[in-house]
Formats: structure tokens, C-alpha cells, sequence
């Protein structure tokens, strides 16, 4: 995602082989982050006040990049407005929903573990709607096995009194968003151009969070940590990680992309031990044998269901 696309593209030429394989890991390297971020940021900025400069600045860098590569923008009002209930869902109510519970309390394992639960509402909806990717035997499986080892995952860092009605709520809104905007992405959006359709996702965002915003108490303290909390979110985990998304959820299917928030816990502990020293023991280390072996069944039969 680092050279312009060719303008007269509505979609990002096909990536090759290994880059598309490619595509899937560095989604979740980049979206594991995410946690990492709030922890530095959140010191230093009201959450919604964060996440309306992230999404300010991000609207900026969309746009120079569109301006500069002569990007086409999504063609009809439909499409317009298709995006830009995505992206109410997935940056607004995620993201919003997510850095509002931690900041309520809420732990940031707690919060992975009820956001990574996204897969599952994704197999049973679709599995209830008979679509054409249907849920197979083995794909039920590694849904278990995924919700079992984000639990093993996240356990050690389960407290009495962290959770409230407050930031469970909250962290409920953020994996309702999460799976609704997936689900309305893939079937309502059609393939346009990925930075166009982010800046129009960006911008549906930021016009329903500077409001609420604007309501919090405190302020940005620019200090060299929440500036380089900032830099992250918007250079790397919205212009890298939602682009990403945004071409996954167009490449596959639906219970195939959302399965790979699967992957997101056992990575956010992983860089917690080698950042800050957070405790990696063997309950860790299980959870994260089983959400792998999770996510490669529920991926393998996502592939052969739409082989056939």
C-alpha cells in the first residue's frame, strides 16, 4: 500500500499470489496494535478527542493520496451512502465503542476478548441465512477452538471489579459495529477504489464523533508519547490496517475475514510481553496453539466453500 494505484482503477489491481497471501498477516500484525496505541494515547487524550484527530488527520493523508493519484471516487449517491454507514460502524462505533470501555475501565484483554467474539455472530448469521459460503462441520470447530483460546488468552488478565454494565455495554456496541459493518460492507459495497472509499468512511466517522467529542472532559496533550500514538493510528493502523480490512472483506468471505480477529488477542499479548513485560505463561501459550488451529480450520473450509 505504499505506491499510488493507477487512477483509471475503480479497484486496486489484484495483488500476486504472495502478496495476496501475504495480505492476511500483516492485517492482523498491524490491527494487533491497536491496544498497544490506546495504552500510550489514552494518557494523554479523552478517547473520542483522540479518535477525532486520528480521524482528521487520517481524512487529510486520504486526501492528499486521492489528489495526488487522481483516485476515482465511488460512482452514485447509493454507493456514497453504502460507505458511509460502514463507516459509521467500523470506525465510529468499533473504535469508539473499544477505546470508550478501556477508557471506562474496562481491561484491554477484556475488551479483545469480547470483540474477538465477532466470528461467531458472523458463522451464526450467516449460517442462518444460507448463504453460499455455509458454515461447515469443521469451521463450527474452529470457532470453538478460536473462542477457547482467546479466553486461555486473555484470562490472566481478568479482574475482580474491572467490568461494569458501563464498559461491558460499550465493548458490546464496538463487536456489534465490528460485525454489522463487516456484513453490510460485503453485501451492500461495491469494489471502488480503496482510498477514496476510506476518506468517505472516514469522514461519515468523524462527523459522528467530534460531537460527542466535544462533550468530553480534558483535552489533547501533545507530549511526544500521545503525538506518537497519533502517528501510528493514523499512518499505519487507519491509512495500512483499514485498507487491509477494506480488501479482505472485498476478496473473501465474510466468516473468512472475520475470522482472522481470532488472531488479534494472542498478538496484542504478545507485544504486551515484549513491550511492556506483561507475563506470557503457559495458559498464554495454549490459548494461543488453539486459536491458530482455529483459524486455520474455519480458513481452509472458507476456501474450499468457495472453490465449489
Amino acid at each position: 500500500m505504499t505506491a499510488p494505484l493507477p487512477s483509471a482503477a475503480l479497484a486496486p489491481p489484484a495483488p500476486q499470489p504472495a502478496a495476496l497471501r501475504a495480505m492476511p498477516l500483516v492485517f492482523v500484525l498491524i490491527w494487533s496494535t491497536g491496544f498497544v496505541v490506546a495504552r500510550y494515547g489514552m494518557r494523554h487524550a479523552p478517547p473520542l478527542t483522540f479518535l477525532a484527530w486520528r480521524y482528521a488527520l487520517s481524512i487529510a493523508a486520504f486526501g492528499i493520496w486521492v489528489l495526488a493519484s487522481r483516485a476515482a471516487w465511488p460512482r452514485g449517491r447509493a454507493q456514497w451512502m453504502h460507505l458511509s454507514v460502514t463507516g459509521v460502524l467500523m470506525h465510529g462505533g468499533y473504535l469508539g465503542g473499544v477505546w470508550c470501555a478501556v477508557a471506562h475501565g474496562l481491561g484491554a484483554g477484556t475488551a479483545a476478548l469480547i470483540v474477538g467474539l465477532q466470528p461467531v455472530l458472523t458463522a451464526l448469521w450467516t449460517s442462518a441465512r444460507g448463504h453460499r459460503h455455509r458454515i461447515g462441520v469443521a469451521q463450527w470447530i474452529g470457532l470453538a477452538l478460536g473462542v477457547a483460546g482467546l479466553v486461555m488468552v486473555v484470562w490472566n488478565k481478568l479482574h475482580l471489579g474491572q467490568a461494569n454494565a458501563l464498559n461491558i455495554a460499550l465493548a458490546l456496541l464496538a463487536l456489534a459495529s465490528i460485525t454489522v459493518g463487516t456484513l453490510y460492507q460485503k453485501r451492500w459495497v461495491a469494489r471502488c477504489d480503496v482510498r477514496s472509499a476510506n476518506l468517505v468512511q472516514l469522514g461519515a466517522a468523524l462527523i459522528v464523533t467530534l460531537p460527542l467529542a466535544l462533550f468530553e472532559s480534558g483535552h489533547f496533550d501533545p507530549r511526544p508519547e500521545a503525538l506518537g500514538a497519533l502517528a501510528w493510528s493514523v499512518l499505519v493502523l487507519t491509512l495500512g490496517g483499514s485498507s487491509l480490512l477494506y480488501l479482505l472483506i472485498q476478496r473473501g468471505a465474510a466468516t473468512a475475514v472475520a475470522s482472522l480477529m481470532y488472531l488479534v488477542p494472542p498478538c496484542t499479548a504478545l507485544l504486551a510481553w515484549w513491550l511492556f513485560g506483561e507475563d506470557l505463561g503457559p495458559l498464554v501459550l495454549g490459548g494461543l496453539v488453539l486459536t491458530a488451529i482455529g483459524v486455520a480450520l474455519v480458513l481452509r473450509d472458507a476456501r474450499k466453500a468457495a472453490r465449489g
